[in-house]
């Protein structure tokens, strides 16, 4: 009888399997192209590797995935997959390997110059890292990633002069708007905040409608300044054009609106009439961005900060007509309430957002509070795997453990939060973006 292809890969997984992987990668490259259409070559030889994998049988997958790139050099898909199994199942050397052919081969690919000199750098190799980052602005002198990648690395390394003199010459070759911005943020870092308004003008010449450089001016001139009705001008001018340029902007609005709320701490005006003029913005902002949960949980935190709770409520109940699906209003009104009315408000919002990591978080933390713990991790961990990019979830299931579990749940909860890298999160993005926390990991 003739012997398929499937049963030598299944020999070759064996092989591996008695401890010979040379035996393997031999029977792979001798058999895995029978009976495979010359069209239907990468994708198959992608699904045998994975299926290899999914078995354990790591040799294998590997040996799969050379012979694919042999025969297929320049497809990305494939490089990704080899980065992809080095990384969870090789070594560092082997990464390395994997990741320097990929560069070679696919010079204009910035991806894997990038996660080579990053690999370098977590590992210490300072110099390294650098130099790859030289090779890639050889074969890519016009790229935004590589730009800042290679400022990155001299800001984190304590090198501010290189990092300072690298935005420089990238605002001559690849002047976008990211690369304006991060040159604002390095000399805000510095303390020169007079140098970094000048490089937001500048941005701001270019890129009119980059709602972030309106934002950091506007926090650069109320935050970093002395506070006066001279600072206190100058961040409204910047929030005032950011929201004639960008309307829908909702980050934007708010920033704006605390601004007024706060108008007393800059020795200009009452808190009464602060809160009054961040009333009227927020309700405006409503106007042109209806049915925005965010503009309206900021409304109802207005209101609870001024004293307002009625009005408060009021509002809340007005949302929720509004947008009875939002998952931020719902966890928003089942941590508001009163301590009688949690429980059934916590029903309510799970009947209409199951899947809401915010609706889920806030149940978990109600579990929490009564001390009732194994249903409390239950759901923290519930939000976690429902959207591991949502910060605010693991700082919550973190803070959960160090209050009620073991240093071994910690120190796990804490691997897998840095693994996940999460991004999103409103209490997340305020804590990580804080200038008193740069530079913190």
């Amino acid at each position: 009888a003739v012997v398929t292809r499937a049963q030598w890969l299944k020999e070759a997984e064996a092989a591996e399997a008695s401890g010979a992987p040379l035996t393997s990668a031999a029977i792979v490259k001798c058999t895995v192209g029978r009976g495979v259409d010359e069209e239907d070559r990468q994708r198959t030889w992608a699904d045998d590797a994975n299926a290899s994998l999914s078995r354990n049988a790591v040799s294998t997958a590997r040996a799969i995935l050379a012979h694919s790139l042999s025969s297929f050099p320049t497809k990305r898909s494939l490089w990704l997959q080899a980065v992809d199994l080095e990384r969870n199942h090789g070594t560092p050397s082997s990464l390395d390997e994997v990741l320097a052919a990929a560069s070679e081969r696919l010079p204009r690919t910035e991806i894997f110059w990038l996660v080579r000199a990053k690999e370098k750098w977590l590992a210490g190799e300072v110099d390294t890292s650098r130099n790859i980052l030289t090779e890639a602005f050889k074969a890519n002198p016009d790229s935004e990633p590589v730009w800042l990648a290679a400022v990155k690395l001299e800001w984190e390394t304590g090198e501010i002069e290189r990092a300072r003199v690298l935005l420089s010459r990238a605002r001559e070759r690849a002047p976008t708007a990211r690369i304006f911005m991060k040159s604002a943020l390095l000399e805000r870092e510095c303390k020169h905040p007079d140098e970094a308004v000048d490089l937001l003008e500048q941005g701001l010449q270019k890129y009119p409608t980059f709602s972030k450089m309106y934002m950091m001016g506007g926090q650069i001139c109320s935050e970093d300044l002395p506070k006066n009705k001279d600072s206190l001008d100058k961040a409204r001018k910047f929030y005032q054009r950011g929201l004639q340029k960008c309307p829908n902007n909702v980050v934007l609005w708010c920033l704006a609106s605390q601004l007024e709320e706060n108008v007393a701490d800059y020795g200009v005006g009452s808190a009464s009439a602060g809160v009054t003029k961040a009333r009227s913005l927020l309700e405006l902002a409503r106007l042109k961005n209806q049915k925005n949960p965010e503009l309206w949980v900021e409304a109802i935190r207005l209101e609870r900060r001024a004293g307002n709770d009625k009005l408060a409520i009021s509002l809340m109940a007005r949302a929720l007509q509004e947008i009875p699906l939002s998952g931020l209003l719902l966890a928003e009104n089942i941590t508001t309430s009163p301590r009688v009315e949690q429980k059934s408000k916590s029903a309510a919002a799970i009947k209409k957002c199951p899947d809401d990591p915010r609706v889920i978080t806030a149940v978990a933390s109600l579990f929490a509070a009564e001390r009732k713990n194994d249903k409390a991790r239950k759901w923290f961990e519930r939000a976690v795997v429902l959207d591991p990019d949502m910060g605010d979830s693991w700082a919550k299931l973190y803070a959960f453990e160090l209050d009620a579990g073991t240093k071994d749940a910690q120190e796990k909860v804490k691997k897998r939060c840095i693994s996940a890298e999460p991004t999103h999160g409103e209490l997340w993005c305020k804590i990580v973006k804080a200038m008193s926390n740069r530079g913190k990991t």
